[in-house]
C-alpha cells in the first residue's frame, strides 16, 4: 500500500511537475514570436513603452531613420473617412529599413505613429510593428504575431502602395477605447 501511494505522488508530481512547464512555456510565447524574452504581455508592452520613451520627441525619432510615411495620395494623417466615430490612426513615420528586414521585435517598432497637436506639434500615440509578407514567408509559415497578438494583413493594392503586409498597432501611448491592439482609436484626430 504504501508504495502504491509513493508512485501515485510521483505520478502526481511528475504531472503537475509537466503542466507547469507547459504553463511557463505557453506564457513566454504570449509576447509572441520574434520578443523572446518577456514573460508576459504586461511586461512586454512595458519594454516597448520603455524602449520608445525617447521617441516622444520627434526629433530624436527623425534622428533615428524615422521618415514621414504619406498614402499614395499624399496623405499624411490616416482617419477613416465617412466614419468619423471610428476615429483616426495619425501620422505614421516609419524607418525603412526595420520594415524591410523582414523581422519584428518588441523593442524596435518599425513605425512610430503621432497624433496632430493644436499647437502645430504631434505627440506619439502609438507604435506600429509592420513586415511585408514577401520578407516575413520567406523563414516563416504563418504570420508574425506580438503581445500575444497576430498582425492584420494588408494585400497588395493598399492606400499606401505597398507591397502585401502584416501590421499590428500597439496603443500605449494614447488610451484607446477601441482595444489597445485596435487599428483606429476613437480618441485620435486628425484634425488639430
Amino acid at each position: 500500500m504504501r508504495r502504491w501511494k509513493q508512485g501515485r505522488r510521483r505520478i502526481a508530481a511528475a504531472v503537475f511537475g509537466g503542466v507547469a512547464l507547459a504553463l511557463t512555456a505557453a506564457g513566454a510565447a504570449v509576447a509572441g514570436s520574434g520578443s523572446g524574452h518577456f514573460t508576459t504581455t504586461q511586461s512586454a508592452l512595458a519594454q516597448a513603452q520603455k524602449a520608445t520613451a525617447e521617441y516622444r520627441q520627434l526629433s530624436v525619432a527623425k534622428a533615428d531613420g524615422y521618415g514621414l510615411l504619406k498614402d499614395a495620395k499624399g496623405i499624411a494623417c490616416i482617419a477613416m473617412d465617412g466614419m468619423p466615430q471610428m476615429g483616426a490612426m495619425g501620422i505614421h513615420y516609419a524607418n525603412g529599413k526595420l520594415v524591410g528586414d523582414g523581422k519584428v521585435a518588441v523593442t524596435t517598432p518599425d513605425v512610430l505613429v503621432y497624433e496632430p497637436q493644436a499647437d502645430g506639434s504631434r505627440k506619439l500615440v502609438a507604435l506600429e510593428y509592420v513586415v511585408f509578407k514577401s520578407a516575413w514567408a520567406k523563414s516563416h509559415s504563418s504570420p508574425p504575431s506580438l503581445f500575444g497578438q497576430t498582425f492584420n494583413f494588408t494585400p497588395k493594392g493598399n492606400r499606401f502602395g505597398l507591397p502585401a503586409y502584416y501590421s499590428l498597432h500597439v496603443w500605449i501611448w494614447k488610451h484607446n477605447p477601441s482595444g489597445t491592439f485596435s487599428m483606429w482609436n476613437p480618441n485620435v484626430s486628425c484634425k488639430a
